[in-house]
């Protein structure tokens, strides 16, 4: 199988797919055309390479991705509407952080909240820690839940299975086609559903050390963490995703599968044709010339 390099993410009637340099959002246009834009990467972690140690390595990675993820939504939500006033990134740029702001709201300062509510009333650390646990991962189904249910999410869920499924068809060395990747499963284990549950899960065992502070540090505490936990998450995704897992990765990736049962849609075949374009367009050019493709 291929080495697992390249991955993606949904976007607005589109798919922006990323390999080691290059990313490329790829979007279907109101006229039916599809258009891909190219993005060159540059890596600091060649000029830094400390930043490609393991842990540090899945920080660097999250940010570089929200980075590019706020160019790729830009790119096509202008791209996707024929509206002639088009968004800036600094608009979406403040989207994404009233965003993040309200996922702090609702994954970090609601849970603490609830546990402030009901410290006094548990006398064990550790069960409180579960309890915050249990109230962040209901917080984040109840979340997606509802938004499963919008049309528009459901589209973009929809170009997410694609993203899966053309990222199966590539890894099992099969030409890239329609007929070929609609048969993949829109699960996959180095998707970013997984990494947020595992954020959340490792979270309940990082932050048992803390004892019962107060509701104001327990929210400062579990800021301070994201960093770690984050680095820790990206590692096991990456295990995850390997060939051969250990059983004890493939146990804790598993519950972040199944909730991708939520996140992704079975898409259409021209959602494929979409995400095939985006992958193609960041692959190699001895690849995207070769039979594989």
């Amino acid at each position: 199988m291929s080495e697992p390099q390249y991955g993606g993410q949904a976007v607005i009637e589109g798919v922006m797919m990323r390999g080691k340099d290059r990313a490329a959002i790829a979007v279907r246009k109101p006229t039916d055309e599809i258009v891909v834009e190219r993005i060159h990467l540059r890596s600091i972690g060649e000029r830094f390479p400390f930043l490609k140690w393991p842990f540090i390595r899945g920080v660097v990675a999250l940010i570089s991705s929200l980075t590019i993820g706020v160019k790729s939504l830009t790119y096509s939500a202008n791209e996707a509407t024929e509206e002639e006033e088009e968004i800036s990134p600094w608009e979406m740029a403040l989207s994404v952080v009233i965003s993040f702001a309200l996922a702090i709201l609702l994954f970090v300062a609601f849970p603490a909240g609830v546990i402030a509510l009901i410290q006094p009333l548990v006398e064990q650390s550790i069960v409180l820690n579960i309890i915050e646990g249990l109230v962040k991962i209901t917080a984040f189904l109840t979340y997606l839940f509802i938004i499963s249910r919008m049309k528009e999410v459901k589209r973009v869920f929809m170009y997410h299975g694609a993203e899966h499924k053309v990222i199966h068809n590539y890894e099992s060395n099969l030409p890239l086609t329609v007929e070929n990747a609609r048969k993949f499963s829109t699960l996959h284990p180095r998707c970013g559903t997984n990494f947020i549950f595992l954020v959340i899960l490792l979270s309940i065992f990082f932050f048992s050390f803390f004892g019962r502070p107060p509701f104001l540090e327990r929210i400062l505490y579990h800021l301070l963490l994201l960093p770690i936990i984050a680095g820790v998450s990206y590692e096991i995704i990456k295990l995850a995703g390997r060939d051969k897992v250990n059983p004890f990765i493939r146990c804790i990736a598993t519950p972040g599968l199944w909730l991708q049962k939520l996140t992704t849609v079975e898409p259409d075949d021209s959602m494929l044709e979409v995400a095939i374009a985006a992958l193609k367009a960041v692959l190699p050019e001895e690849e995207r010339n070769g039979s594989n493709v």
